[in-house]
């Protein structure tokens, strides 16, 4: 028969509540804190994403979800109106200027309609954008402070820019001018599209067939109607709905896209493997564990106080499912309570946390989220954490039969079997023996206080692990680097003679003063080729073209009287100082300073970890290698062998290969295999690299120019250096600029600093878990005891005595605490940091014990003064009033 009793059931439950105030305020914290845990890490977590992502969006410059490149118009008229674009904006690129004032800066000159000048940030704070069949032109404050133009409407100025590598002059009137962002790379000169069809024309340049592809082909982006979750899948989509592809460009159909890497979904969709699925859900795991200890502990005990409680219900016929409701009931009521107040914590308390942390960051938007993701996700995450930690108190009540209920005290079960110690009883061994009658309630305590330490390790440990030395060579190799400015520029002129970095420049520097040490670097400026296999040509070069577009470029190629293709190559000559800021794979590299010698090494490249490509080189060590330095080419048809001679003599449009004629063959030994920093490289690819001394490279390349100045100072003059370096390339010699290791010194502390205070944060939050949990602990552990403490004291045990048994019940749990986390340190940590090395580049995993040395004292002090000051609550009242209170 079923009896309709919920409303019964609901009126026991609110009264149980209503009957225990001090327990419910307790369980209220219990749940609001869990809820600010997860509130204050999800409101941190989304408002660090939404800043990286307007910081990304900034760097990538524009905000659209991705894109189809280099189209051809009537593959831009197809694609466009696919169902799956939501919005589209079109853009046409055509030219950069490169000469000063813009040599520090990347400006691109080109179309774009109303949509994509908005996603690209190219919005007019004054003014409009260009319109159709006029010279008009909108552009930022940047590019028209570099050109002296006054931001106002109706100026004219003059830009001088490449077209497809031709250079043309062009003048146009300001229509519209935003202000400049620092942190978006590309300025624009945006500009009406019937001008860049005006210019294409005069330069003599048709769109699609252009020799670096781009310049006036149809770049198609789009808004998805998907959203962010998987751009590159909605896109492959939209190429295969009309009949194109983007997989391999060996294959027919292909059109290039692009995915906003800014979007981090698009991100996570590109790197989602089973190491990152595991480590999130690690972390939503940890959360949830946190939050499960303290609630389950407050749940815990409250049933075990009331459990006379729950046995007289049963002896009037209340079921164990109606007790387990009762306990659901009373947990769902509480959480009507803990979970909003800890929503609004939470997200207080994110709030101002997320401010701090950002400002740790160099590249992250300062935005505080509040996203509703955040309270949902919070709110679900504390309910589920509360419903599975009330299920096992639950049980608890609904197993205990009614008479061992009023029976019932803590731990108080008949154990038999057990020996009896012949040396008596201690206070200690009396604290173990409290300890050990409830297991679950003391390894749920030691295990809150542990997690804590446990977590502060990982975060010191992880935090001190970043090495700085790493981090920084891998963008700089001293603490001054001085270049052409061009040098330093993503996507700027190769190296040449136009960019030496002068004697002057040099000497200037040099009087400041305070140099310890320093070298040049030259770079090639001359003709060089080397002779390589058509195998090997193949194998890198494949990497980047069809089979067709490689027989196309060997054809091409001139040869040797082996056959060994020749090809171009890249040389340095260094000095000592950079020789030194190298890393040598194998050999010997002072060879290269032997008098008289003819001595290279050989660059290999490496990746992000700092690990060499071995197949990046053909040269092994012993090998012999023949330099060709070329004096003077002529220039022949591979088809007819007809001989052009020289370049102004080759008809247009004939197909041609050039060969030296006037040249010097020398013959170097593989002295040693390297790998060069990337502050002191090309910082560009294309060729096979050699590094000589700096005679041997000015008597055998016949030329001087110095790329690169590097050099260290003392710590006293780093500051004034910098200084000067920083009026000096800005002020009076602008062609030129630096790199120092101050500057990444800082992004790197930024970044330590971010980790320790996101660790720390929530360390400091799981560790305020443990203390209440403990508190918890010792607070039911002597509040249910009240009588049994009575009776010692009635048999002759003093107050002294009582409050020594207790100090030590404190103890035990500080001590078994920092054993517990000091052995999960040494089991879990080599594992754990291991994989934190493969996934941090710069990290060095150094083992310390420093915070579980440090937190044990701090448990010590808790584990006495708490018991003291609950005992002390108690004892206010007499041995009397307590034995009759717990009748």
């Amino acid at each position: 028969m079923k009896v309709s009793n919920g409303k019964c059931i609901r009126t026991l439950s609110h009264r149980s509540l209503r009957a225990n105030r001090t327990r419910n305020i307790v369980a209220v914290l219990a749940i609001a804190l869990t809820t600010v845990l997860f509130t204050s890490l999800f409101t941190i977590a989304m408002s660090i994403n939404d800043g990286i992502q307007q910081n990304n969006f900034r760097q990538v410059g524009g905000f659209s979800h991705g894109g189809f490149k280099y189209l051809t118009e009537e593959q831009f008229d197809q694609l466009k109106d696919d169902p799956l674009i939501g919005q589209w904006g079109l853009r046409r690129f055509l030219g950069m200027p490169s000469e000063m004032p813009f040599n520090k800066s990347h400006v691109e000159i080109g179309w774009s309609d109303a949509n994509e000048a908005h996603w690209q940030f190219c919005d007019p704070v004054e003014g409009r954008l260009p319109q159709e069949g006029t010279n008009e032109a909108a552009t930022d404050t940047h590019v028209l402070e570099l050109l002296g133009v006054e931001p106002k409407l109706g100026e004219q100025f003059t830009v001088t820019f490449d077209v497809d590598g031709r250079t043309t002059t062009q003048t146009f009137t300001l229509c519209g001018w935003w202000e400049h962002d620092e942190a978006i790379v590309a300025n624009h000169i945006l500009i009406p599209e019937s001008r860049v069809d005006a210019v294409l024309a005069e330069t003599g340049v048709v769109p699609g067939q252009t020799t670096d592809g781009m310049t006036g082909s149809w770049n198609l982006d789009v808004m998805l109607k998907n959203g962010a979750r998987n751009i590159a899948g909605d896109l492959e989509e939209i190429l295969t709905n009309h009949g194109y592809q983007g997989q391999s460009s060996t294959q027919p159909g292909y059109i290039h896209t692009g995915v906003n890497w800014g979007y981090t979904g698009a991100q996570l969709s590109g790197s989602m493997d089973p190491t990152l699925l595991l480590a999130i859900g690690a972390i939503l795991l940890l959360i949830i564990f946190t939050g499960y200890l303290i609630i389950y502990n407050v749940f815990q005990i409250s049933v075990a106080n009331d459990i006379r409680f729950y046995g007289l219900l049963k002896t009037i016929g209340t079921t164990p499912r109606q007790l387990r409701r009762i306990i659901r009931h009373q947990a769902l009521a509480l959480s009507l309570v803990g979970i909003p107040l800890g929503l609004l914590l939470g997200w207080l308390v994110g709030g101002q946390l997320t401010p701090v942390i950002i400002r740790q960051l160099n590249a992250v938007s300062n935005v505080v989220s509040v996203n509703p993701a955040i309270f949902v996700a919070s709110a679900l995450f504390a309910l589920v954490t509360v419903l599975i930690s009330c299920r096992k108190p639950g049980r608890m009540a609904a197993r205990v039969s009614p008479i061992e209920a009023v029976r019932y005290a803590e731990g108080g079960a008949v154990r038999h079997g057990g020996k009896r110690n012949a040396k008596g009883v201690s206070l200690l061994s009396m604290a173990q023996a409290n300890l050990g009658r409830n297991r679950v309630k003391t390894a749920v305590t030691v295990l809150s206080l542990s997690l804590a330490v446990v977590l502060l390790t990982v975060t010191v440990t992880f935090t001190n692990g970043f090495d700085m030395d790493k981090y920084v060579s891998n963008f700089t190799a001293s603490d001054f680097i001085v270049a052409d400015a061009g040098q330093f520029q993503t996507g700027g002129d190769a190296y040449n003679s136009e960019m030496d970095v002068t004697e002057d420049v040099i000497s200037a520097i040099d009087a400041q003063g305070g140099i310890t040490d320093g070298g040049l670097v030259y770079g090639k400026t001359s003709s060089a080729l080397e002779f390589i296999t058509e195998e090997y040509y193949r194998s890198v070069w494949s990497k980047w073209n069809t089979p067709e577009q490689l027989d196309s470029k060997v054809h091409f190629m001139d040869r040797n009287e082996e056959g060994l293709l020749a090809d171009r190559v890249q040389l340095y000559g260094m000095e000592q100082f950079p020789l030194d800021h190298l890393t040598v794979l194998a050999g010997d590299l002072s060879k290269l300073n032997e008098p008289g010698g003819r001595y290279v090494a050989a660059v290999y490249s490496d990746d992000d970890y700092g690990q060499p490509e071995m197949d990046s080189h053909w040269a092994r060590l012993g090998d012999t290698v023949t330099l060709r330095y070329v004096e003077e080419y002529e220039y022949y048809n591979p088809d007819t062998g007809e001989i052009y001679g020289p370049w102004e003599n080759v008809p247009e449009g004939a197909n041609w290969v050039d060969r030296a004629v006037k040249y010097r063959d020398i013959e170097y030994e593989v002295a040693a295999l390297v790998t060069v920093p990337m502050a002191l490289s090309y910082r560009y690819y294309g060729a096979d690299e050699f590094i000589m001394n700096d005679q041997t490279f000015i008597q055998d390349t016949g030329t001087d120019s110095v790329m690169y100045y590097a050099f260290d100072t003392t710590d006293e003059a780093n500051p004034a250096m910098e200084s000067f370096l920083a009026d000096y390339t800005e002020n009076v010699n602008p062609q030129f600029d630096y790199e120092s290791k101050s500057t990444y010194a800082a992004e790197f502390e930024g970044m330590r600093s971010m980790f320790l205070l996101l660790g720390g944060a929530l360390s400091g939050i799981v560790g305020l878990v443990g203390v209440l949990n403990f508190f918890n602990a010792i607070l039911t552990g002597i509040i249910t005891r009240k009588r049994e403490l009575a009776v010692l004291q009635s048999i002759g045990m003093t107050g002294g005595q009582l409050k020594r048994m207790l100090v030590w019940e404190g103890l035990l749990y500080a001590l078994g605490s920092v054993l517990l986390a000091l052995v999960l340190t040494l089991v879990l940590g080599p594992i754990a940091f291991s994989a934190l090395q493969s996934m941090f580049w710069f990290f060095t995993y150094r083992f310390t014990l420093a915070p579980i040395l440090a937190t044990a004292p701090v448990f010590a002090l808790l584990g006495s003064l708490v018991p003291l000051a609950v005992y002390r609550s108690v004892a206010k009242h007499t041995i009397v009033e307590r034995l009759r209170d717990s009748e």
